[in-house]
């Protein structure tokens, strides 16, 4: 699985050190043409991009125009067509629009799965298996915190998404042949539930937590990661000045998390399959 962690700018050609591929979020381009170049060189130096929509910053998607061309100017390796957080019907929908005005755009198209329900989110599913080039699967739905085990919500969220990709894989839906991509995460130890049940198809995934984490203070503890979550997005960190402190601790914090979905810790060995976290 290859992992992206969102940063400030002030570190962003350091960041290549822990980051697999690089991740930009759309609306920054506009007010930070130094944000726009970096992804620019970085494509320029064989790398792969990642453009987000921004829909988790703005609580919507980017502006369809304005985002189009943004990437037949960039040109990432990779976009996420615009979607609409939680309703699988105008996801499909926007997909269809966005696709049909821009056919021709440069890069990989990756289709977000929306839902309130299981049944909308299958149906959004398997339109973007069709459809799509890459399928992401989000770290938040609604729904992992109706059916999905845990004492609290982060929990619930951490548990939600490999019980889904579990469902998803013993009901038949699970397309076998497209990659998927995992977007967010409520806690890093989520992730060390694939590697432990060998769950295939999973490309790659991006997250700022372990970032956030570190600029808040926080290290992650060995083979878990943390306990909670800061609620601050990294976008508003954006223009964040890192100290060799910080710095320490982004380095430290990156470190575990790779190592968490890279070996199977004595917590996750211990812990019962995805496909037992829900209360239904």
């Amino acid at each position: 699985m290859l992992v992206s962690h969102e940063s400030p700018i002030d570190i962003l050609d350091r960041s290549k050190v822990y980051n697999d591929y690089d991740y930009a979020l759309v609306h920054l381009f506009e007010t930070h043409p130094e944000y726009y170049n970096f992804f620019k060189r970085s494509l320029a130096e064989g790398r792969e991009v990642l453009l987000d929509n921004s829909i988790f910053e703005l609580g919507k998607s980017f502006d369809p125009k304005a985002y189009a061309k943004y990437i037949e100017e960039l040109k990432p390796t990779f976009f996420i067509v615009p979607d609409v957080l939680e309703d699988s019907y105008a996801t499909m929908s926007s997909y269809h629009k966005f696709t049909l005005n821009y056919p021709d755009l440069p890069g990989y198209r990756i289709g977000v799965v929306q839902g309130k329900t299981y049944a909308e989110i299958v149906d959004c599913y398997n339109y973007m298996s069709e459809h799509a080039d890459y399928i992401a699967i989000s770290f938040d739905y609604s729904w992992y915190d109706v059916v999905a085990l845990g004492s609290y919500k982060l929990e619930r969220f951490c548990n939600g998404r490999p019980y889904l990709i579990k469902r998803l894989i013993d009901d038949g839906i699970w397309n076998y042949n497209k990659p998927h991509h995992l977007l967010g995460c409520s806690l890093a130890r989520e992730f060390g539930y694939y590697k432990r049940d060998n769950i295939p198809g999973i490309r790659s995934c991006d997250t700022s937590n372990p970032i956030v984490a570190a600029l808040k203070g926080k290290r992650y503890m060995a083979g878990f990661g943390l306990k909670s979550k800061p609620a601050t997005l990294l976008a508003d960190l954006i223009d964040h000045e890192v100290n060799e402190d910080e710095m320490e601790d982004i380095l430290y914090n990156t470190k575990e998390f790779k190592i968490i979905y890279l070996v199977v810790s004595l917590y996750i060995a211990s812990h019962p399959s995805p496909g037992s976290f829900s209360r239904k």
